[in-house]
């Protein structure tokens, strides 16, 4: 420290005020760097407008890094360092920075101007760029079947392609700043659904061109294409899914549990967002199970419905539900589990639903996020068990659901979701080994003899769980009747209205060793062992033939 000290005490002032400034700049710290200069230049370029004019040339010039040499002694009152800027498009620019001072004594601060946002730059000159990409990559499909190829993104499948590929168009406006410094030309087309989104910076390959100082090139470069992208779509599966599903509003998942490749992606499998039903109750049972609330073994009242916090809800079509804790779930027990949703409690139950990936970003470019609310903004005990039920403000996907069923399926790990074949499998223990078991075994149960006997396989073990999920009663606050003659009435929901219900039903097989797990939705279709299941069915059959 003191030999450090003696080193720096007789260095001119000016070296040390520009070690500092090109320090900063290193490690992008703009306020120390803006700290360097006169007190004149820090009140006509205010700091925040100073930073902007950095970043502004940092992405012109697509640069990642900035190092610095050795910083001299000033020579005629100015201090030259080399530099080196490492950039996305252009490779390493070397040039040098040359910083004059104002200041008496050891109060020396650098003279601002505006060719100092990049090396190289001499007064006057402002840092330019013209760019263009490559040929856009080819999308293949696992198979190795063109999805898109060439400019016109044709396919020799494209029933296929036309359900999963997407489009390419003007960039957003949120995504500009992005492109620009990645050296997107301002007139890019990218791709703004479906595949083309997902693999947008894989597909556009490396733009190239100059990089310009006024008129003098300060770095060239051709562009380079990318390689073709290996999708994890199988078009047999895909085909399947979208067949299932038909013109109906919905969406159909398709993963493989092992390494959470999607197989398959049909309407609004990954966009759509709808409140889960019964579904849901994956996840409240894993938590149940998990808290030792309920045992395997437990019972509970055969009842019609439950009551909390004075008010009832009802079981399907109001039908006795209850007994064995596998009966109750295989035949979707609200009486049951709001009960034990509310006991869980509010933290319990987000915690749970956060393992599975809720309030997680599923990582795949344009897919929404499902969530459920932070446990103190859930509510009271009936606002807990609505959401135990997959009801409230719960909110969830099909593709969010099929990753609920592949996490059982993997023995409580959780794989990371991927669109691209042969990534390494990457999963995350989130689960107990032997709560999952449990789970498992009851999600048969549903199948074989309770609510979604309709995605039965022959000769194959299915895992799975209905869900049908209210619509017009949870998108307004409950109306609650009054006992006043002059109160305003609540409005009758219409029985049996199958636009009143999202059709839900999520599920794995075989359930001995899975290969496949599938979630599904179909918006204002009625009940999800009905109209679902059915539909889970035949993408099961699919998967299981693709990943035999």
């Amino acid at each position: 420290m003191i030999l450090l000290l003696l080193l720096t005490r007789g260095a001119p002032a000016e070296r040390l005020a520009a070690e500092r400034f090109v320090a900063a700049w290193a490690r992008g710290d703009f306020p120390a760097m803006h700290g360097e200069v006169t007190e004149n230049d820090r009140r006509s370029m205010p700091v925040g407008r100073f930073a902007a004019a950095y970043r502004r040339a940092a992405a012109t010039a697509t640069a990642t890094a900035y190092r610095h040499g050795k910083v001299g002694d000033p020579r005629a009152g100015v201090v030259s360092v080399p530099m080196a800027v490492t950039t996305r498009v252009f490779g390493t620019v070397r040039a040098t920075l040359r910083l004059t001072f104002a200041g008496e004594g050891e109060d020396k601060h650098v003279k601002w101007s505006p060719n100092l946002v990049f090396p190289g730059l001499a007064a006057g000159e402002r840092l330019a760029r013209r760019t263009s990409l490559p040929r856009r990559a080819d999308i293949l499909a696992r198979d190795s079947t063109p999805l898109a190829q060439g400019p016109d993104r044709t396919s020799p499948i494209d029933d296929v392609a036309a359900s999963i590929v997407g489009e390419l168009g003007a960039p957003p406006p949120e995504g500009q700043e992005r492109l620009r410094s990645l050296g997107y030309p301002p007139d890019a087309t990218v791709g703004t659904s479906g595949l083309e989104r997902v693999f947008e910076e894989r597909l556009a390959g490396t733009p190239g061109g100059e990089l310009r100082a006024g008129r003098r090139v300060l770095a060239s470069t051709l562009p380079t294409p990318a390689q073709p992208v290996h999708s994890s779509i199988d078009p047999g599966v895909q085909r399947a899914a979208v067949a299932a599903k038909g013109e109906r509003v919905g969406g159909v998942a398709v993963v493989r549990p092992r390494t959470g490749e999607i197989l398959a992606l049909a309407g609004i499998a990954f966009s759509g967002l709808q409140p889960p039903g019964s579904t849901f109750k994956i996840i409240t049972l894993t938590g149940v199970l998990q808290a030792k609330i309920a045992r395997r073994s437990s019972s509970f009242p055969v009842e019609t419905k439950t009551t909390i916090e004075g008010v009832e809800l009802e079981n399907a079509n109001g039908e006795s539900c209850g007994g064995s804790l596998r009966f109750s779930f295989a035949h979707s027990c609200n009486s049951v589990f709001a009960p034990l949703g509310a006991k869980l409690g509010a933290a319990r139950l987000v915690e749970a639903a956060e393992a599975f990936g809720f309030n997680r970003d599923p990582g795949i470019p344009g897919a929404a996020t499902s969530t459920i609310p932070p446990a103190s903004e859930i509510g009271d005990d009936l606002a807990v068990a609505s959401s135990a039920i997959g009801q409230g403000r719960v909110q969830a996907t099909a593709l969010q659901m099929a990753w609920v069923a592949a996490t059982i399926a993997g023995r409580g790990k959780r794989p990371r979701l991927t669109l691209e074949r042969d990534l390494p499998s990457q999963r995350t223990r989130v689960i107990a080994d032997n709560v999952t078991r449990v789970v498992g075994r009851f999600m048969e149960a549903v199948v074989r003899d309770g609510t979604g006997t309709a995605a039965q396989i022959t000769g194959v073990r299915v895992a799975g769980k209905t869900g049908t999920a209210e619509l017009k009663s949870t998108s307004a606050p409950t109306c609650v009747p009054s006992p006043e003659p002059t109160a305003p009435k609540c409005p009758p929901i219409p029985p049996d209205d199958p636009t009143d219900t999202d059709a839900w039903f999520a599920a794995y097989a075989p359930a001995n060793k899975p290969r496949v797990a599938v979630g599904v939705l179909l918006v204002q279709a009625g009940v999800g062992g009905e109209t679902a299941a059915p539909v889970a069915k035949q993408a099961l059959l699919a998967g299981l033939d693709a990943t035999r």
